[in-house]
């Protein structure tokens, strides 16, 4: 089936796919991930009362000094290895740490579940690797059809709206996309894990866009030239390094998961602390949400909302109340579905979410407030080989995206020469977005807002503006530059 939409360019309606859909797929994410959570630390009360009360403790714990990581690494503090260190591999750290936290003291002689383990390189149940599909009767096939429909069209929509925000505006991306080639591939992964009867792969939300995040390489700029915003900073993104090592890389490390010393290692950790996994996982989702971002734009404090928001050049304020419980409405009807016996039908709904956006909400907002409520989801460049965004013109589109790259003076050059000159640009190197309250602002100010390089003035008697610039990039060094230009 995934051959068939491939081969049929069935990718190209995601040309109506918008913010809408993919932010209440994204908030459904957010709390499945929290929801198991919270399911596997009330399988711990079969452990007794102690067991299971100490689970919840270092599950929480583990949110919260995962999430304290991801303040620091978005913050002023420390130096910038030091902070950038604490936020890549604050996580990780922190599931280390719990894992021989449990074994001080007197919780050592409390029985906590662990994660359970097979031999290396061994299927979890005691079956061989390949599947006997030939002894399957044929009305069992035919049974299994419906699933499969249903199947495909969420890894249709999983797998291509995981692409799509990996790709999203924010990104300035210069390698074009390929979404039909990779569901063509995605058919024969779902092939080959079939036969051997292991879990499909696909992409997945959040950590696709959190790969791409991690490749950011960011600057900071200032917020206005006003006085009232005089000296307040924000993180845009510069640009990306496009490269397929890390992925890679990833497939590598999972394999060797399956080796024998690491289950051994994998064993030895308790299932508190992969709830806490969980949690840490839903809070990023909901964090960088746009669902999430519009309801504390709603909360906050108007004479305290910055001037570069998008949302506030909304004049109808109802009109952003109204969107958001659309949004709500769809995310509920999704998750309650999935608490039914029909849960494996909830694909159906977020599929229907695309033609209500395209054709129903037009109807009630306004072209301005549809442009700012709900953006296309991935630039033009990214779009063009499914025929652009909705709506829009993708010529036009494209001949401003060239006139963006080209900048102020009207250069372009090649993909290697930009990126080398805004390695040579930079102030310091580091990666990704931090995990906190100053990652989430710029995050969404990048989501919806508009990329720009700003000045600040140096004096009167300078004779010049002075231009401060800090770049940030998870690949090579740092150096730290200021960088004066004549009027």
């Amino acid at each position: 089936m995934h051959w068939f939409l491939a081969i049929t360019n069935a990718c190209n309606g995601l040309t109506y796919v918008t913010r809408f859909p993919c932010d209440i797929f994204g908030f459904y994410v957010a709390f499945i991930y929290l929801q198991k959570g919270i399911q596997v630390l009330t399988r711990q009360w079969a452990y007794g009362d102690a067991s299971a009360y100490l689970s919840i403790m270092v599950s929480l714990l583990v949110l919260m000094v995962a999430y304290i990581c991801g303040i620091i690494g978005g913050s002023p503090l420390f130096q910038r290895h030091v902070r950038k260190f604490i936020e890549d591999y604050g996580t990780p750290l922190t599931v280390i740490f719990f894992t021989g936290f449990v074994h001080i003291g007197h919780m050592r002689s409390i029985d906590l579940s662990t994660l359970p383990t097979s031999r290396a390189f061994f299927p979890t149940m005691d079956r061989s690797w390949f599947i006997s599909f030939w002894d399957i009767s044929v009305g069992d096939v035919f049974i299994a059809i419906p699933f499969a429909v249903l199947l495909t069209i969420l890894f249709y929509f999983d797998h291509n709206v995981s692409s799509l925000i990996a790709q999203g505006t924010e990104f300035p991306l210069h390698k074009p996309a390929g979404f039909h080639w990779d569901l063509f591939l995605l058919g024969i992964t779902t092939g080959v894990a079939g036969l051997l009867g292991i879990p499909f792969p696909n992409g997945l939300i959040p950590q696709a866009p959190f790969h791409t995040n991690a490749l950011c390489a960011t600057r900071l700029v200032a917020d206005g030239d006003d006085e009232s915003h005089k000296g307040h900073t924000r993180r845009v993104v510069d640009h990306v390094v496009e490269q397929r090592v890390s992925n890679l890389a990833q497939g590598l490390l999972t394999l060797g998961t399956m080796s024998g010393p690491l289950l051994v290692v994998l064993h030895l950790i308790p299932q508190a602390v992969l709830a806490g996994l969980f949690f840490v996982m839903g809070v990023q989702a909901l964090q960088g949400n746009g669902i999430t971002q519009k309801l504390l734009f709603l909360l906050r404090d108007a004479a305290l909302t910055p001037r570069a928001n998008p949302l506030a050049r909304i004049r109808r304020r109802t009109a952003i109340w109204a969107f958001v419980a659309l949004e709500l409405l769809g995310f509920g009807a999704t998750f309650a579905i999935t608490q039914t016996i029909a849960a494996i039908g909830f694909p159906i709904i977020i599929l229907a979410l695309i033609p209500v956006r395209a054709f129903v909400l037009p109807r009630w907002f306004r072209a301005d407030e549809l442009a700012i409520l709900d953006a296309p989801t991935a630039s033009p460049f990214t779009m063009e080989s499914v025929g652009g965004n909705y709506g829009e013109d993708v010529g036009a589109a494209m001949e401003e995206r060239e006139r963006e790259m080209a900048g102020p003076g009207g250069r372009t050059g090649s993909v290697d020469e930009e990126a080398e000159e805004s390695s040579r640009k930079s102030d310091e190197a580091e990666r990704g977005q931090g995990l906190g309250p100053w990652s989430a602002e710029s995050k969404h100010t990048e989501r919806l807002g508009a990329t720009r390089r700003t000045t600040t003035r140096s004096g009167e008697g300078t004779g010049g503006d002075r231009e401060a610039i800090e770049m940030t990039s998870g690949i090579g060094g740092s150096r730290k530059r200021s960088r004066s230009r004549r009027d």
